[in-house]
């Protein structure tokens, strides 16, 4: 289903008291805003908390607002919703939200009440940066790519047949997605295939962009990172069956120090893997599909590869 939460806040911004108004729409919507709160931005009712809503109801959105007298938001979603569900074969019931975030990611997944959702804020698709609400300035029809990549994780996370430890954990948290737990229960492995599958699935859901759009990496990023790929692929191997938060932030999320980032004599590249994760899911993808292969568990990744390089085992 499909959810339009951009009128709601609008709305907000007319009202003669903003503040008010927002906590009458955050009230409205509490189950999936505090979700993103809570994943993406910081606890909700924290102090800081309210100096974000300030500057964010403050914020300059004339960009937001000229997009949406030009884009139809709505009828883009609800196309790539239906490729992603025919490609993914979406078994279980999911939201798609589109609304306005607080300065986190521009896209992300959750899990509420075991339900999946994939989420996309429009401040970052409006082909301009806006420093005032962190809009990244990426184009609107890369809308549909990001449906296709959050929606690919909620198959993994809530689907009946998948078999990733990922489904065990939201299962055990009572149908909860935490950005935070996952990060520190479950292994690398299973948290680079995950974000691996997901690129492959917004090919698959929004074909026809550059290979770097696909990670969310500038052109250049994207080329360094193929050139690293045997020396990625070797100092990632003593810990892809380790888990740690650490190792989540290091590989998987955008804004680290080059310290943080530092393995093997060497920085890694911002959100390195994207790309580790997408060519270690490639050969299951292409032998069982990607419906098939987004429910697999991590370790018949290993052997797929295994198999495409004619490694024997006894």
């Amino acid at each position: 289903m499909l959810i339009n939460l951009l009128p709601d806040f609008l709305t907000v911004l007319n009202a003669a008291d903003r503040e008010a108004a927002y906590r009458q729409y955050r009230e409205s919507h509490r189950p999936i805003l505090d979700a993103y709160w809570r994943n993406y931005v910081l606890d909700p009712d924290s102090p800081h908390a309210g100096e974000i809503v300030t500057a964010a109801l403050r914020a300059d959105r004339s960009d937001l607002l000229a997009l949406a007298d030009t884009v139809d938001f709505v009828q883009l979603a609800e196309e790539a919703i239906a490729r992603a569900e025919a490609v993914l074969q979406v078994d279980r019931p999911t939201d798609t939200y589109l609304m306005v975030g607080l300065g986190g990611a521009n896209a992300g997944e959750l899990v509420v009440g075991g339900r999946g959702v994939a989420f996309v804020c429009l401040e970052h698709f409006t082909g301009r940066v806006n420093p005032e609400t962190y809009g990244m300035g990426l184009p609107p029809d890369l809308i549909p790519l990001w449906i296709g990549h959050e929606l690919a994780h909620t198959v993994r996370y809530t689907s009946p047949t998948s078999g990733s430890d990922l489904h065990r954990l939201v299962a055990e948290a009572g149908g909860y997605y935490d950005y935070w737990s996952t990060g520190s229960r479950a292994s690398l492995r299973e948290l680079l295939v995950n974000e691996g599958l997901a690129v492959h699935a917004a090919q698959a859901v929004a074909p026809g962009f550059d290979s770097a759009d696909y990670f969310g990496y500038p052109r250049r990023q994207y080329h360094r990172l193929r050139e690293m790929e045997a020396f990625l692929r070797r100092v990632v191997e003593p810990d892809v069956e380790q888990s740690g938060l650490g190792l989540r932030l290091r590989y998987l999320s955008g804004g680290m120090s080059p310290t943080a980032r530092l393995v093997g004599g060497r920085v890694l590249p911002e959100r390195s893997g994207y790309y580790l994760g997408y060519r270690m899911t490639e050969a299951l993808v292409a032998e069982r599909g990607l419906a098939e292969a987004v429910r697999a568990p991590a370790l018949e990744f290993q052997a797929a590869e295994d198999v495409a390089r004619g490694i024997q085992t006894a």
